[in-house]
C-alpha cells in the first residue's frame, strides 16, 4: 500500500499540530501550577492578631482599633469616631492574612518611581497584639493591570528594597469613599 504525497503531508502536520498543543497546553497548564505555587505571603498575621490600621492615602488618613466586642468588632477613630462597616474592614483583613504575592524582585531606592512607589496611592500600617507594626506601600498597577506594585520594608536591607506584585484588591480595598468605611445607621 503506497501513500500518497498529500496523505503523508497531512499525517505530519497533524503530528506536528499535536505536538505543539501538548507543549503548549499540557506543559503550558505545568508552568502556571509551578508558579502559582510559588507565591509567597505577604505577612505572617492571624484576624486575632491585628489590632490597628492606619491606612494613609493622599488625601486623608483612616485609622481603626478592635474593640473586642462581638456585635461591632471594629471602630474608626479617623477622621471620624464612628463604628466601622464590617464588610469592608473584613476584606482588607482577608487581603492582610491571607495575601500573596505573585512575583518579588529587589530595585534600588531611586528606581522606586518606575513602579509608583515614590508617591504611592496608600500606606497601610497594621499594629499587632505585640505593639509590632508592618507596613505595606501601594504603588501603580502592572503592564497587564492585573496586579499592582507594593512594597514592604524590611530592616537592615541596604543595597535595595523588595518589590511585590501583589492582587489588583490591595487597591479596591483602600480606594474607597469615606462612607464605605463607616457602619450604616440601619445595621
Amino acid at each position: 500500500m503506497k501513500l500518497q504525497r498529500t496523505t503523508c503531508l497531512l499525517i505530519i502536520f497533524a503530528a506536528i499540530l499535536g505536538s505543539w498543543v501538548y507543549f503548549y497546553e499540557i506543559r503550558g497548564e505545568q508552568q502556571k501550577t509551578i508558579s502559582a505555587t510559588n507565591q509567597q505571603q505577604i505577612f505572617n498575621l492571624t484576624e486575632a492578631q491585628i489590632n490597628k490600621i492606619i491606612i494613609q492615602k493622599s488625601n486623608q488618613t483612616l485609622e481603626f482599633e478592635r474593640t473586642g466586642k462581638n456585635e461591632q468588632p471594629w471602630q474608626m477613630k479617623q477622621p471620624q469616631n464612628v463604628p466601622a462597616n464590617d464588610a469592608t474592614i473584613a476584606f482588607l483583613l482577608d487581603l492582610i492574612t491571607n495575601g500573596k504575592s505573585d512575583r518579588i524582585f529587589t530595585v534600588p531606592q531611586s528606581d522606586l518611581s518606575q513602579y509608583g512607589l515614590d508617591n504611592p496611592i496608600a500606606h497601610i500600617m497594621i499594629e499587632s497584639n505585640n505593639q509590632t507594626t508592618q507596613e505595606i506601600f501601594l504603588g501603580q498597577p502592572s503592564l497587564n493591570e492585573e496586579l499592582i506594585y507594593a512594597y514592604t520594608p524590611v530592616s537592615g536591607t541596604k543595597t535595595g528594597l523588595n518589590v511585590l506584585l501583589v492582587s489588583r484588591n490591595w487597591q479596591y480595598a483602600v480606594d474607597r469613599e469615606l462612607s464605605e468605611w463607616q457602619q450604616n445607621p440601619t445595621n
